[in-house]
């Protein structure tokens, strides 16, 4: 897998440059994985509700070809686009997906942090109150838990924000792991479509470490789990 440190790029540009790569590649064209950082913008999935923009004010609205809900990307925060052919890789979406969530917990883990999942709720989770405790949710997958039980959200925080598309059987858009960001555009939306569902970073679980550190050992993990 190449990775490319992109820097701080528009959203719109990078989001039309994923989408003409995977339209564009072959079955030789090498895997990639592009870093970056975006400027403050708003990012609404494809079957995104209008009513959980609750006030973007002067950001950016785009609506993206994506999974999932509206969400925030701005500066501080670490974005990996994964374009990742599965046939030739030999998984499907769901093991995909998990596999970008154990990525991003173990590379929380590097930071002594504890990263959880929630069931029926994509993306990785931190204890407000307990960011390096190892204690098992409620709320983690599980055979049987419904979705309404899952979802409760309380004494969590959301750490990282997933968000794919596949297209003949490749993968663009990706995840967003917040590391040092400015948190206040959250309260203008329900992240991910959730109302009260806090967002937090890094550094509020008392982590502060440059957004380069963080890319590195990411990128290192995504390289090792999205292996074929």
């Amino acid at each position: 897998m190449q990775v490319r440190a992109l820097g701080r790029v528009d959203y719109v540009d990078t989001a039309l440059s994923m989408q003409q790569f995977t339209q564009s590649r072959t079955a030789d064209t090498p895997d990639e994985l592009w870093l970056c950082e975006h400027n403050p913008v708003f990012t609404q999935g494809i079957a995104g509700k209008a009513d959980h923009l609750l006030h973007p004010g002067d950001i950016q609205i785009v609506q993206t070809n994506r999974g999932g809900q509206v969400t925030y990307h701005g500066p501080g925060q670490l974005i990996a686009y994964p374009l990742v052919d599965l046939r030739r890789a030999g998984y499907f979406v769901k093991e995909y997906v998990y596999r970008l969530e154990e990525a991003v917990i173990r590379t929380l883990m590097h930071f002594g942090v504890t990263g959880h999942r929630v069931a029926h709720a994509p993306g990785v989770y931190v204890r407000l109150d307990d960011p390096s405790g190892h204690g098992m949710l409620a709320q983690r997958p599980q055979k049987g838990l419904e979705k309404d039980d899952a979802q409760d959200f309380n004494g969590l925080g959301k750490i990282a924000a997933l968000g794919i598309k596949v297209s003949q059987h490749c993968t663009y858009h990706g995840l967003a792991l917040n590391v040092n960001m400015d948190l206040e555009p959250y309260t203008r939306i329900n992240p991910c479509g959730y109302a009260g569902l806090r967002t937090v970073d890094l550094s509020t679980m008392g982590v502060t470490i440059p957004i380069d550190e963080a890319a590195h050992v990411l990128a290192d993990q995504l390289q090792r789990r999205l292996a074929p």
